[in-house]
């Protein structure tokens, strides 16, 4: 007699990982971020609006969209692992936010030393995410979410370069015009 398999759960996989502690962290991780990209999405638009130059303005506003679609894989990835997509307060986050704002309140409004500030918030914003990611997109290959770790890869990717892209700008004008600047 043929015996049939049930079809497990999406957020099951082969070995029933579904109720050990590394899968709670990783769904808690997984809301922490979710909660840090829906943020960004309104602190970016100020922080291109105090750019100086067009050339940082236009990549924050690029970044702006791809966080966006950052939140909706987030969504997906939750799908994927059948969670419902749910925001933890990212205190990091919540923190590196503030102190953009504050780099930017403690800068002289159309200088290019205001841009540099901006890129360094940017880039320790990038570094979190970078981080956030790597470790999440193991974590979901370890627990066997495939479909999960490709979505995450692929943010994480596009982090990096975001963080290549700011590192060029401050390299190859932002930093030393700044320098000239007077207080």
């Amino acid at each position: 007699m043929a015996t049939t398999k049930s079809i497990p759960h999406p957020s099951e996989t082969a070995d029933g990982v579904t109720d050990s502690a590394l899968n709670e962290l990783f769904i808690d991780e997984l809301k922490d971020i979710y909660w840090a990209e829906k943020h960004l999405t309104k602190a970016l638009p100020k922080m291109a609006k105090a750019a100086t130059t067009d050339e940082l303005h236009n990549a924050i506003q690029k970044h702006l969209s791809e966080t966006e679609n950052h939140v909706t894989r987030l969504e997906q990835a939750f799908e994927s692992i059948g969670e419902k997509a749910v925001a933890k307060k990212c205190e990091a986050m919540a923190g590196l936010i503030k102190e953009g704002d504050e780099i930017v309140a403690d800068t002289e409004k159309g200088t290019v030393t205001r841009d540099a500030g901006i890129i360094s918030a940017g880039q320790k914003i990038e570094h979190y995410e970078i981080a956030s990611y790597g470790t999440l997109k193991t974590l979901a290959t370890v627990l066997g979410y495939n479909e999960a770790a490709e979505l995450l890869n692929a943010t994480l990717q596009e982090e990096k370069g975001a963080d290549e892209t700011l590192t060029q700008i401050a390299e190859s004008s932002i930093n030393q015009s700044a320098r000239n600047e007077k207080k």
